[in-house]
């Protein structure tokens, strides 16, 4: 079936083809739908991220749309896991998001990867919003599950953990906070987190052991009420 072509699709072939400014205008779609045909997903699936992020600068709305399904997962995950509050992280990944749409007329294949950026801009995004709760972080007041179901009690404790841990990475100094959420929540290789905060390995190796520390001993007092009394 041929797809048809809109003016907005002309404009995208004006672009890319300049011989066709004033020839081809809306009322002139029906002359060349036999044959115009948009690039079928398949073959945009293959393209890696800076390519996808080049095409939807270049006006590839299924680009775009491929794109977002590949990355914004990626991105409310890593803000879930780093502020353990759902609304602050699809903020959070909204305006990664739109950052990165507004960086794509300028990306340069190559250069860098997409998912790096990604990584260094919600991490900044998250870190800016744990540093508004210093002096307003209260580990000692962990509410108690209102249901005592064993069920609804893991997943209070579970939630509980999750943001005393995120509340103890407020505490960190940003560095400190990034390159711990980066090793320890998202699993990145420390050469990775060098890559992603711009700075060598064995800076690195010193931030994520001195975050360690530090959280150890802010989180230490919480063991109890944290249930980790029988961990070993």
């Amino acid at each position: 079936m041929v797809a048809k072509v809109t003016a907005a699709d002309m404009v995208v072939i004006a672009a890319k083809a300049p011989f066709w400014q004033g020839f081809v205008t809306p009322a002139d779609c029906h002359a060349v739908q036999s044959w115009i045909r948009p690039a079928p997903m398949t073959d945009l699936s293959s393209l890696s991220e800076s390519a996808l992020l080049v095409a939807f600068a270049n006006g590839d709305g299924d680009a775009a749309r491929l794109l977002t399904d590949r990355l914004l997962p990626r991105v409310l995950g890593q803000a879930t896991r780093m502020l353990a509050d759902r609304a602050e992280a699809e903020d959070v990944a909204q305006e990664a998001m739109l950052r990165l749409w507004r960086v794509a007329p300028d990306w340069r294949q190559g250069e860098a990867q997409v998912s790096t950026w990604l990584y260094r801009v919600t991490a900044n995004l998250c870190t800016d919003r744990l540093r508004r709760r210093r002096g307003n972080v209260a580990l000692d007041q962990i509410a108690e599950p209102e249901d005592p179901s064993p069920s609804a009690t893991a997943r209070m404790q579970t939630l509980s953990r999750q943001r005393a841990l995120s509340d103890a990475l407020a505490t960190l100094p940003d560095r400190q906070a990034q390159a711990v959420a980066l090793r320890h929540l998202e699993g990145l290789s420390n050469p990775e987190i060098a890559e992603v905060m711009d700075i060598t390995v064995t800076s690195v190796e010193s931030l994520t052991a001195r975050g360690k520390r530090a959280l150890a001993e802010v989180l230490a007092a919480q063991k109890d009420a944290l249930g980790y009394q029988d961990d070993t």
